[in-house]
């Protein structure tokens, strides 16, 4: 199938719309104007959005409802043996009330250290980087080295090859600024960030001829985010989150969105 760039656009403008948002980890974000709270939400609810979307939203509920208006200033007002025990009886899969204390117990050692997740992450960053993928390890390596073995399924490292698609959706909606992304990360480029794989994206471009790789890792993310970036240098990651309204919503069929595509 050859897509062309208008189809892209036309499919743009149609349903990158804050309405259809829902259901989505990204509708937290909007309950927080200041951005060193919505950088904690955000983390909090990408870090979470694996399994089933319902799930999903359950879960991220329960982790930020305790925190109140300010989720910074919850962090900064526990200790671990606070979080550990506030979020005792929590489960999310694989992931523990324990592994939610570490996760926020790091995340405000480095907010008291550096201000924000932001400066933090720009810590990791050169402007001479092609992406963000190392900016990515630096900041991974700090919360990972929290839990036993150095590592967290909160937040996978791209050094073993992983796509990272929820710390990409995170970036998706830190870096980028219009009706559905929130934004807030003026200091880095939008023309590094990396599409967010999930299974209804590699579906997608598999079926439009955009991704050959079988295998949804971080080689088939580099693949799939050159080939946006042959139509959108400044911009690759720009229709993820209208393509990926298909398959999400019950409401929106891949198969409509191929068709309109062909």
């Amino acid at each position: 199938m050859n897509v062309h760039l208008k189809k892209l656009d036309d499919i743009f403008e149609k349903y990158n719309k804050r309405e259809l948002v829902v259901p989505d980890p990204l509708q937290f974000l909007y309950n927080y104007d200041r951005l060193v709270d919505r950088e904690i939400a955000g983390l909090i609810a990408s870090s979470l959005a694996y399994g089933r979307v319902q799930q999903i939203l359950i879960s991220i509920a329960k982790v930020l409802d305790v925190m109140g208006d300010s989720p910074y200033e919850f962090i900064h007002s526990k200790s671990f043996e606070e979080l550990d025990e506030i979020y005792s009886g929590f489960k999310h899969r694989f992931t523990t009330g324990n592994d939610i204390a570490l996760f926020l117990d790091a995340l405000r050692d480095i907010t008291a250290e550096t201000g924000s997740i932001e400066a933090a992450f720009m810590q990791g960053y050169s402007d001479d980087d092609e992406t963000l993928l190392p900016a990515m390890t630096h900041f991974v390596a700090r919360i990972a080295n929290r839990f036993e073995g150095g590592k967290t399924y909160l937040l996978p490292s791209p050094t073993k090859g992983s796509a990272c698609k929820r710390f990409n959706l995170f970036l998706r909606w830190m870096v980028r600024h219009d009706e559905v992304d929130p934004g807030g990360w003026d200091n880095l480029p939008a023309s590094k960030l990396l599409i967010p794989l999930d299974t209804h994206m590699n579906n997608i471009c598999t079926s439009a001829g955009m991704l050959k790789r079988k295998n949804a890792d971080l080689k088939a993310v580099i693949e799939i985010t050159d080939w946006f970036k042959n139509i959108n240098p400044e911009d690759p990651v720009k229709y993820d989150f209208a393509l990926t309204r298909f398959g999400i919503r019950d409401d929106m069929a891949i198969e409509d969105l191929l068709r309109s595509m062909a």
